[in-house]
């Protein structure tokens, strides 16, 4: 029979560690992006893709994979380089709506980004809140999140 005892101070505390690594690595390394696509097969013409991702290079591919195992969610991308860089990229991705919104969006809530990251998550939260409630799929609702995106600039098919 499993045992359901309560977390030891000492599990609490290396969550917690994690917690904060998490965190500074995404404040470095991260990115809340919203992409808007032009999609035919869509009602409204447009694919509103709001996505986590955290980027490394192949040397340090080991931590992308501890985000994801503590997440259980997202997968890893390779984006290979054929430049002058000796090693490939890594992508650690979260696309899924559900995904994004139970565990992602709660995490960074009760985890505080502290760079300026921490605007792009709030309207990368908005915009998330948005979609799970169909709003991106009117015009209007299209129109609001193009504002959301890009408050200074008028209507740009680009990431935040």
């Amino acid at each position: 029979m499993p045992s359901h005892k309560a977390p030891s101070a000492d599990d609490q505390q290396e969550r917690l560690k994690i917690s904060n690594w998490i965190v500074g690595f995404v404040d470095g390394e991260g990115c809340f992006s919203i992409s808007i696509f032009r999609n035919r097969t869509t009602k409204s013409g447009f694919q509103v893709l709001p996505e986590f991702v955290v980027t490394q290079g192949q040397k340090s591919l080991d931590s992308l994979q501890v985000i994801k195992d503590f997440f259980g969610c997202g997968a890893i991308y390779v984006n290979r380089r054929y430049d002058n860089h000796k090693e490939n990229i890594y992508r650690y991705c979260v696309r899924s709506t559900k995904d994004l919104s139970e565990k992602i969006i709660p995490f960074f809530k009760a985890n505080q980004l502290i760079t300026y990251k921490k605007n792009d998550f709030n309207v990368f939260c908005k915009v998330v809140k948005m979609k799970l409630k169909n709003i991106h799929l009117t015009p209007e609702g299209l129109e609001k999140i193009r504002n959301l995106k890009n408050p200074q600039r008028p209507y740009a098919e680009s990431v935040i």
